[in-house]
């Protein structure tokens, strides 16, 4: 039985994620209380196939969360090898979420939202320290995330999932990054009269870039370097692979890189999800 526990911030997604979920098979609780999940997974277990896979949202709206949370989700894990998902979000984007949505805040009888999100974070803290994964969804809309859950965990595709995400090296680099590389070393068309207010998406872009003497031989080596890689993680049994390409800004190099990456690794029937994190900045 495969059982994923979706936890993190009010407001960075954690519906969605679930929502995906029930689509491609798992029965989905959310808000489910933590001191029945023992007891209901061992149910689950007396029913033979009916029930194979399963995911619960666990959240600071559950009231016993902080009493006996942590104990219990240590024994899930362990017992039942759950996979722990934590989505994470900026403040300023979890503000704006808020003010669009008129939710209240679980925490904001008592505090303002932005200090409902810092008293949340440092309560939810151990939850994210033992996360399988973090997600930062800050720079994801809706679709891109249904897509991310999508592709990560539809029974329909065999092959590992390959996330790739452009981001900008003045953002930060992406918190759910298993290996990024810098491609600030190719010329900049931020610089270039006519280019700066394009985007690594545009033809023009793909031609600057592709001029450069050592942009062939890079990708080249990148990619050979992927191909080579990619397996032994897929053999290791991950089930997802996230790639950074950052740039400067992450709206000319690291977009185009992602896309013509996301080309060569489609045909070897991977299943590739291209995001480009920063390129509306």
């Amino acid at each position: 039985m495969r059982v994923v526990i979706v936890s993190g911030i009010s407001g960075s997604g954690k519906t969605t994620f679930l929502r995906v979920l029930e689509d491609v098979g798992y029965f989905c609780v959310d808000n489910f209380p933590l001191i029945l999940l023992q007891k209901f997974l061992e149910v689950c277990e007396s029913t033979g196939d009916k029930i194979t896979q399963c995911a619960f949202v666990i959240d600071i709206r559950e009231k016993e969360f902080f009493k006996e949370g942590k104990d219990i989700l240590k024994n899930v894990k362990e017992k039942y090898n759950a996979e722990f998902i934590f989505l994470e979000s900026g403040d300023d984007i979890l503000i704006r979420r808020y003010k669009e949505t008129r939710r209240a805040h679980p925490l904001f009888d008592t505090h303002s939202i932005k200090d409902a999100l810092k008293e949340e974070r440092k309560l939810i803290k151990w939850i994210r320290n033992i996360a399988d994964k973090v997600i930062d969804t800050s720079h994801l809309t809706p679709h891109e995330l249904k897509s991310f859950v999508l592709k990560t965990y539809s029974q329909h595709e065999k092959r590992m999932k390959i996330n790739l995400m452009s981001f900008g090296y003045a953002y930060g680099i992406p918190l759910e990054t298993d290996m990024a590389f810098d491609v600030r070393f190719l010329p900049n068309p931020f610089f270039v009269e006519g280019l700066k207010d394009k985007t690594g998406l545009a033809q023009e872009i793909a031609e600057y870039i592709q001029s450069s003497e050592v942009y062939s031989t890079y990708f080249n080596l990148l990619l050979d370097f992927l191909v080579f890689l990619i397996p032994l993680f897929e053999k290791e049994g991950k089930s997802y692979l996230t790639i950074s390409i950052g740039c400067t800004g992450g709206k000319h190099r690291s977009v185009f890189i992602v896309n013509e990456l996301a080309k060569q690794l489609s045909m070897m029937d991977y299943n590739i999800l291209a995001v480009h994190r920063d390129i509306e900045r």
